[in-house]
C-alpha cells in the first residue's frame, strides 16, 4: 500500500494545524466557456467577503468568502436569479453566521420560492462553497461538483443529484415522482434544482416536498494544512474529468505557474480538447499562497531476510568446496 506525503509538511507544520493554528490564505480564480452549446446557461460568483459585499460588517473582523456555480437549463434566467439573490438571502438571515448550515439550507429554498414569483420558465442547479476561518461548507442541489485536493488526493465534497442515484430515486418515488429512462418524471436529468416551477408534478407552492427538491445537501469540514485547493465545476467539466484527474491536472498547472485563474482557464480548455459538449465553468479556491508541493510516495519498507546459523555454515561449506 502506498501513502502520499506532502514534502513541505514539517513536524512543526503538523503540530501547528493539529493545535488549530492553521489559517487558510484564500486565493480564487474562475473561467467559463460556452463549449459546444448554442447558448451560455452557466454562471458563477466569487465573493471575497460576503457580509461586506452587502454592506454589513465582517463577523469578528473575519471574512466569510462565498463561491458558487450555477448551471441553468431551459434558459439562463433561473441561474442568474439565484447567483444574484442567494448570497444576499444568506447574509440577511437572522441566524447568519452563527448557524451557517441551517441558514444555507433554508436560503436555497427561499431563493427558489422567490424565483417562483417571477413567472419565468427555467431552472438551475446550484453549488456553493463558504469559507469562514478554517471551516469549509459545501451546499449542493444538482450535478455541479466540488472536489478538494488533500495532499494531492481528490476528496469528493458533493454528491451528484441524478435520477440514477438510488437514494435520490427512492426519495423521488416516496414523494410521488418517478424515474423514466434516466430522467425525473421523464423530463429532467437532475433530481434537485431551483426553479422549474412551470413543470407539472415537480413542485407545489408552499410545499417543499415535491419530487424536484431545492433543498441542498451539505458537507462541512475543518481545513488543515494538507488541504490545498477546491475545484468547483459545472457538470460539463466532470463529463470529461474524473475527480482525481482534475486534481492532478490542476496541481501540475499550479506547480508550473501558481496562477489560479490561468489554471481554471486551462481546465476549461482541456475539457474542450477532450470533447466536452456542454457549457463549462471552473472555479478554483486555493488555501495557500504557495504552489502545491511535490508528492513523495512512500512505500512500506521491505522486510530484511535472515539466515540461520546452520544455513550459514552450510553455505560456507558449499562455497569452500568450489
Amino acid at each position: 500500500m502506498m501513502e502520499r506525503v506532502c514534502e513541505n509538511t514539517t513536524a512543526a507544520d503538523f503540530k501547528q494545524y493539529k493545535s488549530g493554528n492553521f489559517v487558510p490564505n484564500i486565493r480564487s480564480g474562475d473561467w467559463s466557456d460556452i463549449g459546444g452549446r448554442q447558448y451560455m446557461e452557466d454562471t458563477h460568483v466569487c465573493i471575497a467577503d460576503l457580509a461586506k459585499n452587502f454592506g454589513y460588517q465582517s463577523v469578528g473582523n473575519e471574512a466569510i468568502s462565498f463561491y458558487g456555480v450555477f448551471d441553468g437549463h431551459g434558459g439562463k434566467d433561473a441561474a442568474h436569479f439565484v447567483r444574484d439573490n442567494l448570497p444576499r438571502i444568506i447574509v440577511e438571515d437572522a441566524d447568519f453566521p452563527l448557524e451557517l448550515e441551517k441558514v444555507v439550507r433554508r436560503s436555497f429554498v427561499q431563493a427558489d420560492n422567490q424565483f417562483a414569483k417571477t413567472t419565468v420558465s427555467s431552472g438551475t442547479t446550484a453549488l456553493t462553497a463558504m469559507i469562514f476561518g478554517r471551516t469549509l461548507l459545501i451546499a449542493n442541489a444538482g450535478d455541479c461538483r466540488a472536489v478538494l485536493s488533500r495532499c494531492g488526493t481528490a476528496i469528493e465534497m458533493s454528491v451528484d443529484h441524478r435520477p440514477c442515484s438510488l437514494s435520490e430515486k427512492l426519495r423521488v418515488e416516496s414523494l410521488g415522482g418517478y424515474v423514466d429512462d434516466g430522467y425525473l418524471n421523464g423530463l429532467l436529468g437532475v433530481t434537485r434544482a431551483l426553479g422549474d416551477w412551470h413543470l407539472e408534478g415537480m413542485k407545489e407552492a408552499g410545499n417543499p416536498g415535491g419530487p424536484l427538491s431545492a433543498e441542498p445537501e451539505l458537507k462541512m469540514i475543518t481545513l488543515t494544512k494538507d488541504d490545498e485547493f477546491l475545484i468547483i465545476g459545472s457538470d460539463g467539466i466532470w463529463d470529461v474529468f474524473s475527480n482525481q484527474n482534475a486534481v492532478d491536472f490542476a496541481r501540475r498547472r499550479l506547480q508550473e505557474h501558481n496562477d489560479v485563474k490561468s489554471c481554471c482557464r486551462e481546465i476549461v480548455e482541456e475539457a474542450i480538447k477532450r470533447g466536452a459538449t456542454d457549457n463549462l465553468t471552473a472555479v478554483l479556491v486555493s488555501f495557500h499562497l504557495e504552489a502545491p508541493p511535490q508528492i513523495r510516495v512512500s512505500r512500506p519498507g521491505r522486510v530484511a531476510r535472515s539466515i540461520s546459523a546452520e544455513g550459514l555454515n552450510s553455505l560456507r561449506t558449499l562455497l569452500g568446496n568450489q
